[in-house]
């Protein structure tokens, strides 16, 4: 019982903790989802490690493929992770909690704020920021990332399409990058299990022809054998009659 109780316990704390970093990363966080990724990294894979850093990846990845803000899904991906149905629930909602007030304050006298010089100037140096922020999570998750020739590829393709696609202004939806990008990912696992059916079925053609020379060579060691006793044999009877 007593296992049990300290079980729960350390459950509910976790849900609550999930809660306050979630609001904290929330309220924070200027930019969006992309931004948040950095802390979102700092707080469960740096400090806490409570989540590895390719199962991280697959979380942006996931997060970002399915239907909704990246934020709110990565932050139902963590909590459920760490606390199920109740974590999912705590990280969700303090997420949402900060973006929700703070737009619906905003929206009150949208205008009168707009027009202030220093919320303006502000802006300018929060873009700077984000800017960093999701620069500098891109490039912790490439170097976690499992360096593969398909993988270092793709992730040199998307750095300068973006590039591309910002010098000139150009506008190209981001469902069809994801959907290339899944194409390639695809294209590059079914020719790895093609190339890795090929390796295995000549490996297991070499090892069954070593086992056939193997065979004809104890064969021909057992008949030089079989034909030495024979000779033997036919010394011992010639010696036998002589005498």
């Amino acid at each position: 019982m007593t296992e049990e109780k300290s079980g729960k316990r350390q459950k509910l704390k976790n849900i609550l903790l999930l809660f306050a970093l979630f609001l904290k990363i929330g309220l924070f966080t200027f930019g969006g989802g992309y931004a948040m990724i950095s802390l979102i990294r700092r707080e469960f894979i740096e400090k806490r490690k409570w989540i590895s850093a390719p199962e991280f990846t697959d979380m942006i990845a996931i997060s970002e493929s399915t239907p909704g803000p990246l934020a709110i899904n990565s932050a139902t991906y963590v909590g459920y992770k760490i606390g199920g149905f109740w974590g999912a629930l705590a990280a969700t909602v303090g997420v949402v909690i900060p973006s929700f007030f703070i737009i619906y304050i905003i929206s009150l006298f949208l205008e009168q704020f707009l027009r202030l010089a220093v919320v303006a100037a502000a802006f300018k140096g929060i873009q700077v920021a984000v800017a960093v922020l999701i620069l500098s999570a891109g490039i912790k998750m490439f170097r976690e990332m499992e360096k593969k020739p398909v993988t270092v590829v793709m992730a040199a393709l998307v750095f300068i399409t973006m590039i591309l696609l910002d010098v000139f202004a150009l506008s190209f939806s981001s469902i069809w990058l994801i959907l290339i990008g899944a194409g390639i990912g695809l294209a590059a696992y079914f020719a790895g299990r093609i190339s890795g059916h090929k390796k295995r079925a000549h490996a297991s053609s070499l090892a069954e022809k070593e086992s056939t020379g193997n065979v004809g060579e104890e064969k021909e060691i057992a008949g030089e054998e079989e034909g030495k006793t024979d000779g033997e044999e036919i010394c011992s009877e010639n010696e036998e009659e002589k005498r």
